[in-house]
């Protein structure tokens, strides 16, 4: 299909609704990136992904007060595309081998043990706490972006913070 063509497949004024639509979910869906990839620049390329994704699904949207749910689960198959890929395989490969840490700021240490916790948990849990203490967001929708059972939901959480909690130095364990 040429170009052009493919310009006239959606309407102006679709761009436009998809726009206002979108664009107050880019930074919630690049800070969710960030949560599950734990990598700045792979997180602005899943998020430019899942904005494609989501502008060529979007004629199939069809309740938009679901669309954050809508678009952060574009997000999330984004996060998980690129973790199946050797690139992102043979990245964390070369982080774990070189150490990185971030260097410790004064007063930082709390932050750093949480980085390391945080690092033990697998990608769904850290998704699941982030979208719920981070995002705020109700345990029902939380279920719809991960496309799992609201049961499912709660287990993640609750295995997710008794794992954080036995990660962490115990001067340091205030989590819920």
């Amino acid at each position: 299909m040429p170009q052009h063509s493919l310009a006239r497949a959606v309407p102006a004024t679709d761009d436009l609704a998809f726009e206002r639509l979108v664009e107050p979910l880019l930074h919630p869906g690049f800070d969710l990136a960030c949560a599950v990839l734990r990598d700045r620049a792979a997180a602005e390329d899943a998020v430019q992904e899942a904005a494609v994704r989501a502008w060529r699904a979007f004629p199939s949207l069809r309740d938009e007060s679901r669309a954050r749910a809508w678009f952060l689960k574009i997000v999330l198959n984004q996060c998980r595309a690129i973790m199946r890929t050797r690139w992102w395989r043979s990245h964390l490969l070369a982080e774990r081998v070189e150490g990185v840490v971030p260097a410790p700021d004064a007063g930082a240490d709390l932050r750093l043990d949480l980085e390391r916790a945080l690092r033990v948990l697998s990608r769904d849990q850290r998704a699941v706490l982030f979208l719920a203490y981070q995002m705020d967001l109700p345990q029902e929708e939380i279920a719809r972006i991960l496309d799992v059972r609201l049961g499912t939901v709660k287990s993640r959480m609750h295995r997710a913070v008794a794992r954080l909690r036995s990660s962490l130095p115990a001067s340091t364990e205030t989590l819920p």
